[in-house]
């Protein structure tokens, strides 16, 4: 394991560090848990950044183009936030209500993996946060809540879960950042795919994504694209820890790994089922939202065909080319499934 100790020269969080030629070669043309361990073996092992040098990476890697810090908590995207932080002078220390100072948030919580390297300080599931906002997300899991109980100055919500298949309490996200979560935990299932299984992780069964949060991130992962923000900070990492988020630089990967049968046969908690035959798009459901909007992606993330699903049963002709599709169902209980054409 190498450890950076210290962080070297300040680069400006817009550097360009495109993959170099070559650097997902082996990974090129498969599928499944082939193509996951392929992508495991490429970003594994990285260069460690100690815990204490967070604050110092935050500068190169979540640094807004006004010199302030990216606070996906408080952000308000096209609009102005509550509040805004400086590097190192608001940096946490004691803090008593929101917009005091921001620190540390695990996006994937310590406790899911007894805080252990390298895991603790991996630049891809931690960002720099308002300390009370992250305070009131906690051990949470991340799912849709539409009775909040907390809710913070950029609309960010704590509250009881209302995703189909999840009981207890949740954090949901603003929409604009749900995918770049999304995909920093298809991460953490990918570069750490052996240690996961050890985890005592509310969101895993065996290391792996339990139905309901399968289909949630596969939600956020196609409702929320990759922005320029997101690879701006993949490539600022890259620089500093010498690996890259595959599924910022290849979102179909996503599509290629998880969710064929997702919630479906193998994960009854979640009461819906989908599939495609004699060209006609198929959709069954318990208690599904009435006109609760279904779209279907391509495996770039382009909307191919939008519907909207009313009542229990719905169905739909569908005659887009032959190839590998995901259909959503947005609404209080994400659904997310692959289907091959």
């Amino acid at each position: 394991m190498r450890i950076a100790s210290a962080l070297a020269v300040f680069v400006p969080f817009l550097t360009i560090a495109q993959p170099p030629p070559g650097y997902y070669d082996s990974a090129q043309g498969l599928t499944g848990d082939e193509l996951r361990d392929a992508l495991h073996d490429i970003i594994t092992p990285h260069t460690v950044i100690a815990y204490s040098q967070l604050w110092n990476a935050f500068s190169r890697s979540d640094r807004k183009p006004d010199n302030t810090v990216w606070d996906i908590y408080s952000d308000v995207p096209g609009g102005t936030p509550p509040y805004s932080y400086q590097f190192v002078t608001d940096q946490c220390g004691t803090y008593n209500s929101e917009g005091d100072c921001f620190n540390r948030e695990h996006s994937f919580p310590v406790s899911w993996f007894n805080d252990a390297p390298p895991m603790n300080s991996d630049l891809f599931h931690i960002y720099p946060t308002d300390a009370w906002v992250n305070q009131q997300r906690g051990s949470w899991p991340f799912g849709t809540v539409s009775s909040p109980a907390y809710t913070s100055q950029n609309g960010s919500k704590r509250g009881p879960c209302s995703v189909l298949g999840c009981s207890g309490t949740a954090f949901e996200p603003i929409d604009a950042y749900k995918g770049d979560l999304a995909r920093g935990f298809f991460y953490m299932l990918t570069r750490y795919k052996t240690e996961a299984a050890t985890w005592s992780a509310p969101i895993l069964s065996a290391g792996e994504f339990i139905g309901w949060v399968e289909s949630l991130l596969l939600t956020w992962h196609a409702q929320d694209p990759v922005s320029a923000k997101e690879t701006a900070r993949n490539d600022s990492i890259y620089l500093m820890q010498a690996n890259r988020n595959p599924y910022i630089d290849h979102p179909d990967w996503v599509f290629s790994i998880w969710g064929p049968e997702a919630s479906v046969e193998e994960h009854s908690e979640v009461p819906v089922r989908a599939w495609f035959a004699d060209e006609i798009i198929q959709v069954t459901s318990v208690g599904m939202m009435n006109a609760a909007p279904l779209v279907v992606l391509d495996v770039t993330g382009r909307v191919v065909a939008r519907y909207t699903m009313t009542g229990d049963r719905f169905s739909a002709p569908f005659t887009e080319a032959p190839g590998t599709y995901l259909l959503c169902i947005a609404g209080p209980s994400p659904f997310a499934q692959r289907f091959v054409r």
